[in-house]
Order: structure tokens, then C-alpha cells, then sequence
């Protein structure tokens, strides 16, 4: 669980910093994404590779949820037994929760399924246009509300989870401990507000005069592609 974790906390934070291109404006984050379109194949089995790291981690935590329970509690003090089975819990919670918010993510903002207008953007140079599709899809309260919600779910589940990831490798120490709640905590909050940061700026006017200028010019930016396009995508 340990490794899975590690591995799906370097792609939240890579995402972090690809995602944040959007306050760079509209050129940044689509030539950022137009790098990714083009690593093609690669891209899917990155994909691939996540989807598994995610479904395995899960089933580890939920793994380590039944073993709590068949656990005596003669075995442990009494307080830190409940303290550690209620954190568990939480851990296996907060995780199903972030699925849900993983599924719905992927079909908003990869699949299209939610807005397949957004699957034929383009920008005035012929790129998918991710800026505005990100300053659609967040301009939506209830998709913004539910975004901030995951991401708290996942800063708590990431606290918690850098801290044991430390007392798994064996590096958590009655002297360590202080140090590596703190740095956790810290990351934890940094990550949050860096992803959170982005659907309050949209409802607070980020990219509201570049939907302006989409909606009164579609000649010099967000066209809709020919059929042809489309089957390029």
C-alpha cells in the first residue's frame, strides 16, 4: 500500500503542476496539453499503469480495514486500538469518496461524457482548448463544490497516508514523529490549496474575458473542428 501510495502522491502532484498552467493563461496550459495528445500510446499506459496503482490501493486499504476488525483488542491498548481502527476507517472513506470524484473527473474532463462540447474546442491554433473547457467546467458551482470537497477528502487522506508511509519503511520514531506529522500536514495543505485554488479563481472571473472573446469571434479562437477533426482526437 505503501508503494501505491507513493506512486499516486508523485502523480497528484505532477497533475498539480501541469494543472496550474492555467493561471499562465490559455497558450500555456494547451501547448502543455497538446504535449500529452502527443505522447499517444505512452499516455494511455501511463493511464493504465495509475488506474491499476489506484484500484490496488484500495483494495489493499480495504484489506486492512477487515484485518482491524478481526483484530483482538487484548492485542493493543485499548485507546490506541480505536484510534487506529477509526483512522483506517476514514482512510478506506475518504478513498471510496475519491474514487467517485476520480470516475466523474475523468468522464468531465477526459472522456467528455459530461460536456461533449468540450471534446471539440479548439483554440486559434488548432489545439484542444483546455483552458476554456477548465474555465467551463469549474464555472459550474456544483462541479466546483464537489471538486473542493474531493480535494479536502484527499489532503486528509494524504496526511494521514505520508505519515504511514514513513512508519511503514520503518523511518517513524518516537524523536522522528513531530517532524513527519508536520511535513505531512504541510504537504497535505499545500496540495489542497494549489488544486482548490483553481475552481475559486474561475467563480472569482479567471478566464471570463477570454469566454467573451470565444463567444464574439469563433473565427480566431475555440472553433469546432470539421468530422474529419474529430476522428483525429
Amino acid at each position: 500500500m505503501a508503494l501505491t501510495g507513493l506512486i499516486l502522491l508523485g502523480f497528484v502532484i505532477g497533475h498539480l503542476i501541469g494543472n496550474l498552467q492555467v493561471f499562465s493563461g490559455p497558450e500555456k496550459i494547451n501547448v502543455y496539453a497538446e504535449f500529452l495528445k502527443n505522447l499517444g500510446g505512452v499516455l494511455w499506459v501511463i493511464r493504465g499503469f495509475l488506474l491499476f496503482c489506484f484500484v490496488l490501493h484500495i483494495v489493499t486499504t480495504i484489506q486492512l480495514v477487515l484485518e482491524n476488525r478481526k483484530a483482538r483488542p487484548e492485542q493493543y491498548a485499548f485507546k490506541n486500538n480505536v484510534q487506529s481502527k477509526l483512522s483506517t476507517r476514514m482512510m478506506a472513506l475518504s478513498g471510496l469518496t475519491i474514487l467517485c470524484f476520480v470516475i466523474f473527473h475523468i468522464l468531465h474532463y477526459t472522456t467528455h461524457n459530461v460536456n461533449p462540447e468540450f471534446g471539440v474546442w479548439l483554440d486559434a491554433k488548432g489545439r484542444h482548448d483546455v483552458y476554456r473547457m477548465m474555465i467551463v467546467g469549474f464555472g459550474n458551482p456544483l462541479a466546483s463544490g464537489f471538486y473542493i470537497v474531493a480535494i479536502l477528502l484527499l489532503s486528509m487522506h494524504l496526511s494521514h497516508g505520508v505519515s504511514s508511509v514513513f512508519q511503514t519503511l520503518g523511518l517513524r520514531t518516537q524523536k522522528t514523529a513531530a517532524a513527519i506529522n508536520a511535513l505531512a500536514r504541510t504537504l497535505a495543505l499545500v496540495i489542497a490549496i494549489g488544486y482548490i485554488s483553481i475552481p475559486v479563481a474561475v467563480m472569482m472571473g479567471l478566464g471570463k474575458n477570454y469566454l467573451q472573446e470565444c463567444g464574439a469571434s469563433s473565427a480566431s479562437c475555440c472553433t469546432k473542428p470539421s468530422a474529419s477533426t474529430k476522428e483525429g482526437n
